[in-house]
């Protein structure tokens, strides 16, 4: 098996952590680890540079983290807090001299297309603009990226049909609401889990705490992380303190080696 490293680029929900003019504990914390830029993570084997999600903090990501090459960024789904940074792999064309490959599903496409239609102008299209290549997968597809083979399933956020991704031996999942019977079935006993987890109260489209642990308990990975966190689930020193042991709240930066 391949080794295969993961970085966590963002583990905030759409408003990210310090949330605007909020002055809560978790907002007004030192701890580095408190502050969560919008979920996204990058995968790393000798062969393939992955990144799954481009939200609108994915400049300040790939610097911090010194991404300097992508071969294919898979989408979970159409929200602006996982596609409004796209934009930003121009760099990567100039320097690469090559196309980004994106890799999503029809309605993903389809925002993609719709937002960003500069970048798909026919006949003469303006310099500077983000040369991309769409790949339209569902959750029947096998992705090959250089060493990594990538599977979609099919996760649900409230009504709205998003993807998750079994990569190797991890698994990422986020914002979910719902899994199937059928799809738990198929993720059982991964090495690592990665889940969202919003907040310790219902919320109407993501898992709270107490629903993502069960779904942990239900898919039984060896190691599980949360990721999508809010300001409303606390802080994480105090977070890491009621979780299981084989399970741990997710933080900018942390990297994960499987």
């Amino acid at each position: 098996m391949i080794k295969m490293k993961l970085t966590f680029l963002g583990t905030g929900t759409s408003q990210g952590i310090p949330v605007i003019g909020c002055y809560c504990d978790v907002c007004q914390s030192t701890d580095p680890k408190d502050k969560r830029l919008r979920s996204s993570v990058h995968i790393q084997t000798h062969k393939a540079s992955v990144v799954i999600d481009t939200g609108p903090d994915f400049r300040q990501q790939c610097l911090q983290n010194r991404i300097d090459k992508i071969d294919g960024i898979l989408y979970t789904h159409e929200h602006m807090d996982h596609v409004s940074g796209l934009d930003d792999v121009r760099p990567y064309n100039f320097f690469l001299k090559s196309n980004i490959r994106l890799y999503a599903e029809t309605a993903v496409e389809n925002a993609i297309r719709r937002i960003y239609r500069y970048a798909f102008d026919e006949g003469e299209k303006y310099p500077g603009v983000p040369e991309i290549e769409i790949s339209n997968i569902s959750e029947k597809s096998i992705i090959t990226i250089g060493d990594l083979q990538i599977k979609p399933f099919r996760v649900f956020h409230k009504e709205l049909p998003v993807l998750g991704f079994k990569i190797n031996d991890v698994t990422y999942i986020t914002d979910a609401n719902y899994i199937s019977d059928d799809v738990i079935d198929e993720l059982r006993n991964c090495k690592i889990l990665i889940i969202n987890a919003l907040r310790k109260e219902k919320h109407i489209s993501h898992f709270n705490l107490d629903e993502a642990l069960n779904m942990i308990k239900r898919i039984n990975p060896e190691r599980a992380y949360l990721t999508h966190i809010s300001h409303q689930l606390g802080k994480h020193n105090d977070v890491i303190n009621i979780l299981p042991i084989n399970v741990k709240p997710a933080y900018d930066g942390l990297q994960i080696i499987v």
